[in-house]
């Protein structure tokens, strides 16, 4: 890998950002941008972690201390919502607080922001249904149109695992495995394509069919679930050490990179692999990570981590923000939500 090449793209995705804080002020960018920019909003959706990550991330790696402050002062918003109860009926707390208020905690030391951690965490765990042994994603609890799982939550687990090493209450971790196995169960077909949601009968618990809310069909792999696949399962593996689940992340890992044009960027659903279709580079960036992660935790061999390189690399050549384009966000052409007409082919968090 050329590191100077990666390098050169994370700080101008830092400068990028830094320029655009003051755009963001008392609030966070909307999930997917509208031509090009990313519209303010309060800290209501679930991509609202990712922004306060990013800023975390960057403050560890330059000690700019702006991106601290700014990162900080977003600590009260996400206490707020959690306490108050703002839009946080569903399973995304992971997504929300492990990037923002764990990550805070690590970092600094804070432990107001481990205390709104952990009542996220405590609110995952809230959605666990017996019936079934699974975390429902979304709605009210019990709602009978939505007594299901989605792939995505495999990403949200870690905060659990994370809760339970704080405060060595066993139920966290339990709820996070049980979910695991359970979705494991479900969403991975026979040929290593995934579900992006599964349906269960709410009276038994037993499975009841696979659908999709983001990708091209029920029975198509939306490319960035795949990706989610991919990752999840690698940040599960410190918890769950089965070989079993060294073959699923292989065979998951494997239907992704065999889906990818040329170029390696992911088109919006792996259903496609020429064509007009859209693009979605968040999917293979969300690829590279969770295939550095299993390369790490030695859940791959270390071949996967130069198919990782070769994406991260047309990433950079192709994808990625310079610093004089046109918006505020740091890589082009990903897709939000193609079927729901919602960030085609913009920037994307």
């Amino acid at each position: 890998m050329n590191r100077e090449k990666v390098k050169h793209a994370f700080t101008a995705a830092q400068e990028i950002v830094k320029s655009h804080l003051k755009d963001f002020k008392g609030g966070f960018p909307a999930p997917a941008s509208e031509n090009q920019f990313y519209p303010k909003i309060e800290n209501i959706d679930w991509t609202a972690g990712f922004y306060t990550g990013m800023l975390w991330m960057f403050y560890e790696e330059s000690k700019d201390t702006i991106f601290r402050e700014t990162a900080q002062e977003h600590l009260k918003s996400f206490d707020n919502r959690i306490n108050k109860r703002i839009w946080v009926d569903h399973h995304d707390m992971g997504f929300i607080y492990s990037p923002s208020c764990v990550a805070a905690y690590k970092l600094t030391g804070n432990t107001k922001a481990k205390e709104t951690a952990l009542k996220a965490a405590s609110n995952l765990r809230s959605r666990f249904q017996e019936k079934g042994q699974f975390i429902q994603a979304w709605g009210m609890i019990g709602d009978t149109n939505e007594y299901r799982l989605i792939i995505d939550c495999l990403l949200n687990l870690p905060l659990l695992y994370w809760a339970f090493e704080e405060t060595k209450d066993i139920s966290y971790q339990e709820v996070a495995l049980a979910h695991l196995k359970t979705a494991l169960s479900v969403l991975i077909r026979d040929d290593f394509s995934t579900y992006h949601t599964y349906y269960f009968n709410q009276k038994d618990g037993s499975p009841a069919y696979g659908a999709t809310k983001q990708g091209y069909s029920d029975e198509s792999a939306w490319s960035r679930g795949q990706a989610w696949g991919i990752y999840g399962i690698a940040l599960n593996y410190p918890h769950y050490r089965k070989d079993s689940l060294k073959t699923t992340w292989k065979g998951v890992t494997d239907y992704f990179l065999a889906h990818l044009p040329k170029d390696l960027a992911a088109y919006w659903d792996l259903y496609f692999m020429e064509g007009d279709e859209p693009r979605d580079s968040s999917a293979s960036a969300i690829a590279v990570c969770g295939i550095l992660e299993a390369c790490r935790q030695k859940l791959c061999p270390e071949s996967y981590r130069q198919k990782a390189y070769a994406i991260l690399e047309s990433l950079i050549d192709h994808y990625a923000a310079k610093t004089e384009d046109v918006g505020n966000g740091v890589l082009k052409h990903s897709t939000y939500g193609r079927l729901l007409g919602e960030g085609i082919d913009e920037y994307c968090l």
